[in-house]
């Protein structure tokens, strides 16, 4: 994704004299090209977040598009504060992007581990947050960030994330990507889950168990409309994050669902809001924390048995028509 993400701005920046590019001693070996073309666009402010969020903010309020860049938790809560007061309240066309998401840096420990950056992003007023789920969504991200004036958050993954659509399909902020439309549940997945999301949705299928799959890659502002469509139209609704299971995407579609006063089955599969005891590669952590594709096919059927539902039968629910299994 962090090759899809450079590539991208490196072209756009080409026509488009307002794009800089801020980073705090990080993404060498990433950043160089645009280093190279733009060196006047382009500041190493060091190992200094804080003044990386605040020179952002000043550039911004001076016409340019910037975008900060560093890796997991270091370009947000290390400067949590000039997010807030420098680049939301002033509405500041900044956009922070963060690599390895979620526990990309596994074998460094909870340091990090961005597992509630989302939660806290989610929480600023103005602020967007955004999760590709492959390098295509994200191109097509960084594409719409530019387009779009006022904050926003980018997580991305480390590297190596496969691509899962084929070109030619719509992205726009805000709205969910039907990966696939017919199912009797529906699984929602966020950023890196949805490669292992759709092979677990595949594994499920083998089993009789067809599965809707949303790609969100927009989680604030959330598809609302999406999610109440899968309430109404299928048994169950389970969201896939690497993240805990606060305040992330889980949060955001249980907030969904208990004001939109539709009754369906949901769980949230994510990190659970401790910090781990356990270091080790990101597919390990992931299996740690059933986050494999064994591990969500597993959790669903457990769920769905103790639901005593099927996962293979299919209702369709009119507006305000509440489904009992």
């Amino acid at each position: 994704m962090r090759s899809a993400f450079i590539r991208t701005l490196l072209e756009l920046a080409e026509t488009d004299e307002r794009i800089s590019l801020v980073v705090a001693d990080v993404g060498f070996g990433v950043v160089e090209p645009f280093v190279e073309r733009f060196p006047l666009r382009f500041l190493n402010v060091g190992v200094a977040e804080q003044n990386m969020t605040g020179i952002a903010a000043g550039l911004a309020m001076c016409g340019k598009v910037v975008f900060t860049y560093s890796i997991a938790n270091f370009p947000i809560l290390r400067c949590l504060e000039q997010i807030r007061n420098d680049v939301c309240y002033h509405n500041a066309d900044v956009k922070i992007v963060s690599v390895g998401g979620g526990l990309g840096y596994g074998a460094l420990g909870v340091t990090h581990h961005a597992t509630e950056d989302m939660a806290v992003m989610r929480a600023l007023p103005n602020m967007t947050v955004v999760a590709p789920g492959d390098p295509f969504e994200t191109e097509l991200a960084v594409r719409a960030l530019v387009d779009q004036p006022g904050p926003a958050y980018l997580r991305l993954g480390k590297s190596g994330e496969p691509l899962v659509h084929k070109p030619g399909v719509s992205f726009r902020l805000g709205e969910a990507i039907h990966v696939r439309e017919e199912g009797d549940i529906t699984l929602i997945a966020t950023g890196t889950m949805l490669h292992t999301t759709v092979l677990a949705g595949e594994r499920l299928a083998q089993q009789g168990i067809r599965a809707r799959i949303l790609s969100m890659h927009t989680v604030k502002p959330l598809d609302t409309e999406a999610v109440i469509a899968a309430a109404r139209e299928t048994e169950a609704v389970f969201t896939v994050e690497e993240h805990s299971i606060l305040g992330g995407l889980g949060s955001a579609v249980a907030e969904t669902l208990a004001e939109s006063g539709l009754h369906v089955w949901f769980k949230r599969l994510g990190i659970p809001p401790v910090f781990t005891t356990t270091v080790g590669s990101q597919e390990y952590l992931k299996d740690v924390y059933l986050l494999s594709v064994d591990g969500i096919v597993k959790r669903v059927e457990t769920s769905l048995r103790s639901w005593g539902l099927s996962g293979n039968k299919r209702y369709s629910l009119a507006p305000g028509e509440v489904f009992v299994p």
